[in-house]
């Protein structure tokens, strides 16, 4: 069954108003009168809802679905500005791992320099990504992306996480195996779990010492050094193996 985000509060009937949901909904999908869809609102509740007349663009919801699939703990993926379009597979995927936040800042050794028109355009369509990733993989919230013009702006958001873990390479040569693990396991539920990763060239050690110094933990992610695009993916798919699968 198809699912799409709606802005605002629930009501029935519902006529839908955003341009490019309407479009994919009757003119991609060319949904019919009686045809069902599930519909998310800003509550993050599914609600099952039914096709009244496709000219008008109208719904009516039928009931509330219990069907919820966001992580137990709450993960903000934030990563130095990568170069090319890795963010947008970042956006992507980590949508669909389950990640509630997408950062980005500009990491020492970020070969990327967006000033402050490009980082709104980039804003732009990622959210877009984020919101396509979250309907296919059947998310109750679309996540929220924030791109950041200056590290300390970033910096200064760090205090507001229980949790935040580095990913450091250094630590991964060193043979680092039981930090990761050790900290996913001691989260609780609902619990703001922050992890920082470094752009192609990794974080400086300065901003180790800085990431440490509002309270981070350095850790390696296995054996093997990872790409800029890849450990965000590894890192939420220790967090769904152990919050969701291991009980």
């Amino acid at each position: 069954m198809q699912q799409y985000f709606i802005k605002g509060n629930p009501q029935s009937p519902l006529v839908v108003t955003d341009k490019d949901t309407a479009k994919h909904m009757f003119s991609v999908m060319r949904l019919k009168e009686g045809n069902q869809v599930t519909l998310v609102f800003d509550d993050g509740v599914k609600r099952l809802a039914q096709v009244l007349d496709p000219s008008q663009q109208s719904l009516a919801i039928l009931e509330e679905l219990a069907d919820n699939t966001e992580l137990p703990v709450q993960v903000t993926i934030a990563s130095g500005f990568p170069k090319g379009d890795k963010l947008e597979f970042i956006t992507q995927k980590a949508t669909e791992l389950g990640a509630c936040a997408l950062w980005a800042f500009p990491a020492d050794w970020s070969v990327a320099k967006w000033d402050g028109k490009k980082l709104a355009k980039k804003s732009e369509k990622l959210e877009k990504i984020a919101q396509g990733a979250a309907e296919q993989s059947k998310r109750n919230l679309i996540p929220e992306v924030k791109l950041f013009d200056k590290k300390a702006d970033f910096l200064a958001q760090l205090g507001q996480f229980n949790t935040i873990v580095v990913a450091y390479e250094e630590a991964a040569k060193e043979g680092e195996a039981a930090t990761l693990l050790q900290t996913v396991k001691g989260l609780a539920k609902g619990d703001k779990l922050l992890f920082i990763f470094g752009p192609e060239g990794g974080l400086s050690p300065d901003e180790i010492v800085a990431f440490r110094q509002a309270g981070a933990v350095s850790a390696g992610l296995g054996p093997r050094i990872l790409r800029a695009e890849t450990a965000p993916l590894y890192a939420l798919s220790t967090v769904s193996v152990l919050t969701e699968l291991i009980q």
